[in-house]
């Protein structure tokens, strides 16, 4: 990440470290990369048809039951697994970061370096002892008629 720069009423130059960002607590997933996969609700996984109903008072402790569970699992499993599952994930991101930037960009630069010098020595060949072959064939074979006739 880039650091941010801002200029004061002196134009005094002022970094802003984009680590130490705010944070929207509200909402959580502004880029909503989750809005199809999780976001499930009591109405998602259990429904109950016309003609198969159970008590009122089952259907409403039944959609308590399910909210809340869920509400609080998902709670205590962030809590206890977070902080290290972020830890991880933010080690996998730096691995993966470092290769790109320091073995996969620079392997593609070097690749497209020596195929640019090989396709100018390719096609330097090709324009000398292919094309004038070639034209040549052409103008042998230049002076060749065919004609198609039906006898009948």
């Amino acid at each position: 990440m880039e650091d941010q720069y801002q200029y004061n009423t002196n134009e005094e130059k002022i970094v802003k470290d984009s680590h130490t960002k705010e944070i929207d607590l509200i909402n959580r997933d502004p880029k909503q990369i989750n809005e199809d996969v999780v976001k499930v609700d009591f109405e998602d996984v259990i429904a109950e048809p016309d003609g198969t109903h159970s008590l009122d008072g089952v259907w409403k402790l039944s959609y308590t039951t399910f909210t809340v569970s869920k509400y609080w699992c998902y709670r205590i499993l962030s809590a206890v697994f977070g902080i290290p599952v972020a830890l991880l994930w933010g080690f996998l991101f730096a691995c993966i970061s470092f290769c790109h930037i320091w073995a996969v960009v620079p392997c593609i630069k070097s690749c497209l370096i020596e195929s640019q010098c090989i396709s100018r020595i390719y096609s330097l060949c090709i324009q000398t002892f292919c094309d004038p072959f070639f034209e040549a064939l052409g103008k042998v074979f230049s002076s060749v008629r065919v004609a198609v006739r039906k006898e009948v």
